[in-house]
């Protein structure tokens, strides 16, 4: 069962307290009050962000109320056919809508076919090819050489993979900073789970990253999802869903997260 109805079934099974509907009433009455307190209390970079949390949930708030707003303009369409004969230039001025709940209507879709699209960190730091590679240098007789490259970050290989001849590789990817596994939270669910990588898709620094399978803040990965049990429309297993890291696993020691649902 999943974990987010056992309050709902809690409620069915034995039902609500006598004063359930007053004290949540009350609740949100207090939810100003405590959302002010916090404004004024809070300093530093965590004001910061709450100030930032609570403008992004004003426009929200604004933006539904505008829509509703929008929704319930009442065109100037008769509700009956007229018999009085109209003349030709007041034809149209009957059948006459609103060109702006319209527009609002088809930003509204365009939104949502976008965040269909979205990815939690959109935005990610450029890092540098020189803390990414480590030169090394080759040759007995001369220590000139310098075109092999150690790789310093985590990355991701195949259960199939096999080096190249020493003589021939030049990107070595250690296998302490090997990764098979991250751990992957779905958003709906509310849960995290240790799923396999099955690939390295896109990482947006560099698409030679992409290549070498280099686990960065704000990669796109593949992971093995049959073990959530997930299914489509059709009823077909999902086995593979895409998924953004969120952390630096280099400093942490372990890839994070979030599907891309």
């Amino acid at each position: 069962m999943p974990q987010n109805e056992y309050m709902e079934r809690h409620a069915k099974l034995h039902g609500k307290r006598l004063d359930h509907d007053e004290r949540k009433r009350k609740r949100i009455a207090r939810e100003a009050h405590n959302s002010s307190k916090h404004a004024q209390n809070y300093r530093g970079l965590r004001a910061k962000l709450y100030a930032e949390s609570r403008r992004k949930e004003k426009i929200q708030m604004k933006k539904k109320i505008k829509a509703h707003e929008e929704r319930n303009v009442k065109s100037t369409a008769p509700s009956e056919p007229s018999t009085v004969p109209q003349p030709e230039y007041l034809l149209d001025r009957s059948n006459a809508t609103s060109a702006k709940a319209l527009s609002s209507q088809i930003k509204q879709k365009r939104q949502e076919k976008a965040a269909k699209f979205s990815v939690p960190l959109p935005k990610v730091r450029g890092i540098a090819e020189e803390e990414v590679f480590k030169v090394l240098k080759t040759g007995q007789k001369t220590k000139k050489k310098a075109w092999k490259r150690m790789v310093t970050k985590p990355t991701f290989v195949g259960p199939d993979f096999t080096r190249r001849p020493v003589k021939y590789e030049r990107f070595i990817r250690p296998m302490g900073l090997r990764y098979k596994k991250a751990n992957v939270t779905h958003k709906e669910l509310g849960v995290t789970v240790q799923l396999p990588i099955i690939s390295v898709k896109k990482n947006p620094q560099n698409p030679l990253y992409t290549q070498l399978g280099v686990l960065t803040r704000g990669t796109v990965i593949e992971v093995n999802v049959s073990e959530l049990g997930l299914v489509t429309t059709g009823g077909k297993v999902v086995w593979g869903r895409w998924a953004q890291v969120t952390n630096n696993p280099e400093n942490d020691g372990t890839v994070n997260a979030v599907l891309l649902i």
